[in-house]
């Protein structure tokens, strides 16, 4: 018990998922990422910050998900990234990839106005869960925490979601998010795959793929409650 109360401060992650997580801490793969990720927030600034790395799980519960929005690593510039992907906090300017999504969002409901704030918390609370493939970064190298351990973690994470629950909605966006397919069970949840929002690629399939209204849609079939984008 005292364990596991160490693990869960250091994690700083909340009880349903918790229960899930805890089984990787002792495998040699997470202990080798936590030694990685002591010296790069030592010796780096790295982001999100250490009590913001586990944040997309404590702002969507287990039990309510309904919602899955896989993203690639966290935003590598100063104040973005907050643990959420794709979000940033109150008050931070909107990066081009969310602006895209925030784009996509009008187009399915006829919104005329972008939201106030980037911060993606509101969808988490509803059941989103807003997961970056690679959980940290380093200050201005996107990628530079790929292939630490972080994937293979977050694969874990899917493939609870898969194997636990029903009937979730799995937004796919991008190559990378894309091959996940591969790790989820399509009978028994809703997978959307297109290109990713950013502006390279938001042109080729994202921009018109109405994945908000298609999820929505889907979800209101099974008798959920559809989410406020």
């Amino acid at each position: 018990m005292k364990k596991e109360m160490l693990i869960k401060k250091f994690l700083n992650i909340n009880d349903d998922w918790f229960f899930f997580i805890k089984e990787e801490w002792d495998k040699p793969y997470f202990q080798k990422l936590l030694k990685f990720l002591r010296i790069e927030y030592k010796n780096y600034v790295c982001f999100p910050e250490k009590k913001n790395i586990f944040s997309s799980f404590n702002y969507c519960s287990f039990f309510k998900l309904k919602v899955v929005i896989l993203g690639q690593d966290p935003y590598y510039k100063d104040n973005q990234a907050d643990g959420l992907s794709f979000s940033v906090p109150n008050g931070v300017a909107f990066p081009p990839s969310l602006k895209n999504i925030f784009i996509e969002v009008n187009n399915c409901f006829q919104q005329k106005s972008f939201p106030i704030s980037g911060s993606l918390i509101f969808w988490a609370t509803q059941g989103v869960l807003l997961l970056n493939s690679i959980l940290t970064v380093r200050k201005g190298l996107p990628g530079s925490h790929r292939n630490k351990g972080w994937e293979i973690f977050t694969d874990k994470i899917i493939r609870i979601i898969s194997d636990k629950k029903k009937h979730i909605v799995f937004l796919l966006w991008g190559e990378l998010a894309k091959k996940k397919a591969s790790i989820i069970n399509f009978n028994n949840h809703y997978i959307l795959k297109t290109s990713h929002p950013s502006p390279i690629s938001a042109n080729f399939g994202f921009l018109g793929s109405r994945h908000f209204f298609k999820t929505n849609q889907f979800l209101k079939k099974i008798g959920k409650k559809p989410i406020m984008w």
